[in-house]
């Protein structure tokens, strides 16, 4: 015969473990359906691998070691291309720096970028997303006509410097990612607009998501275009592309960063036409493997590539029939240092697509023997000898490749022994901005000043 005692220990027992079940199926509900305590035990997680970083000797991901104690390692100079580099990087302050370098990594001219001196007031952001700690990370950078520097602070802001570092004006916009201006010198970007509540448009989407938007921008930094993403998306009738990122047999519901717009561009007039024509614009959707092609007027999507490329940044038009893709090709194997190509191999490249036929070709990869490769971030330029210019981000360097795909030139962005920083662009400047015209630039801003 069970005793009294018994029964009690029994029914305490019973009582725990039924407790601690429920508790396990409401952890695997609140997950997946992203409520109480899952937020909070995210952001947490945040914190603490913050926390570990800066005091527990864990390096931060955008600091890596390296063996290369050279700066700029010059492997062909008759073959590299003319011009000044602009490059965005993270130096040791974890303080963004932008400059502009020659070919041998002399500073021509700098600018010192921090969020807490220039944006002290955020009144347009939410109080959770403005910056409590360094850094501040810049993302997309590019030189105006008369040596102004437009950059987005990401997900934070757009600022444009003179030359001497003063604020010429800041657009209180959640922008982000990488900036084009285009030939009327109009500025195109990302938007974006965190949502803590359902949206109409968007059924299934569970709070908190991200919605993106396509941003116009005059030079004096005043919008004058704003398109949705979605919205535009759903009038092509491609509703599907946003909900890709579901995984749930019943159910199509999806949350945070669905689709991931990283670029924005546009088909300049004295390119010659085919099936893209001036003003088009192209738009990089990395969460889902997208590039998409539209009319500015009618906002037909005349071109659409899924699934050519894996985790892309940096689309652009090559001519009016082709694009070439920064396809980051992101099959990453974690380790204590960063990321690396999985065993297979698949590195970073560069990769171009055909509007016409759909066909794809590979016009650089990184290799065993050539090793190049960023999970994350990224950008590519074609040069006028047909050089490519590529920006190797969180590995901290900046390459130049000849027509053949040899490596001819490297940057890397050293702070300190064996710590390499990331990088975040990098654009081989036209003739025109030599070393006279900055210091001509610099000359000209102080003068107003004073």
């Amino acid at each position: 015969m069970i005793s009294k005692i018994d029964r009690d220990v029994v029914a305490r027992w019973v009582f725990f473990m039924s407790a601690l079940i429920l508790a396990f199926l409401y952890g695997v509900a609140a997950t997946k359906l992203n409520i109480f305590p899952a937020p909070l035990i995210l952001s947490a997680k945040g914190a603490a691998d913050y926390l570990l970083e800066q005091w527990g000797g864990r390096t931060a991901w955008y600091y890596h070691s390296t063996d290369q104690r050279e700066q700029v390692v010059v492997h062909a100079p008759e073959q590299v291309a003319p011009g000044l580099t602009l490059i965005g990087e993270l130096g040791t302050d974890e303080k963004s720096h932008v400059k502009v370098v020659d070919e041998r990594g002399r500073v021509i001219h700098s600018w010192r970028i921090d969020w807490y001196e220039m944006w002290p007031d955020p009144a347009h952001l939410p109080a959770e997303v403005v910056p409590k700690t360094a850094p501040s990370e810049i993302h997309g950078v590019k030189l105006a006509s008369n040596g102004d520097l437009i950059f987005n602070f990401e997900k934070l802001g757009m600022v444009r410097l003179d030359p001497c570092g003063q604020i010429v004006w800041r657009l209180p916009h959640r922008t982000h990612h990488s900036i084009h201006i285009d030939e009327n010198g109009h500025i195109w970007t990302s938007g974006l607009i965190t949502r803590q509540s359902p949206q109409p448009l968007l059924p299934n989407y569970a709070p908190p998501f991200e919605e993106f938007t396509i941003l116009e921008v005059t030079p004096d930094g005043q919008i004058v275009r704003e398109l949705p993403v979605a919205k535009l998306l759903i009038d092509n009738d491609l509703h599907g592309l946003l909900y890709m990122g579901t995984t749930n047999n019943r159910s199509t519901k999806v949350t945070d960063d669905t689709l991931h717009v990283n670029d924005v561009e546009v088909f300049p007039s004295w390119r010659a036409p085919g099936v893209f024509r001036a003003g088009d614009i192209m738009i990089s959707l990395r969460n889902i493997n997208a590039i998409a092609v539209f009319d500015s007027s009618t906002l037909r999507i005349k071109f659409l590539s899924i699934g050519r490329v894996l985790r892309q940044h940096d689309p652009e038009f090559l001519d009016g029939n082709t694009i070439t893709v920064f396809d980051n090709n992101n099959l990453a194997v974690w380790h204590g240092d960063g990321a690396l190509p999985d065993p297979a191999g698949h590195y970073s490249r560069v990769v171009a697509i055909s509007a016409k036929t759909g066909d794809s070709e590979v016009r650089f990869s990184g290799s065993k023997e050539q090793p190049f490769f960023t999970d994350i971030m990224g950008k590519h330029q074609w040069l006028s000898n047909g050089n490519l210019l590529l920006t190797e981000a969180v590995a901290g360097r900046v390459v130049e490749v000849n027509p053949q795909g040899r490596i001819i030139s490297e940057y890397f962005n050293l702070q300190g022994d064996g710590v390499v920083a990331l990088v975040d662009d990098a654009v081989r400047l036209p003739p025109e901005f030599d070393e006279a015209f900055f210091a001509n630039a610099v000359a000209a801003c102080r003068t107003e000043t004073n």
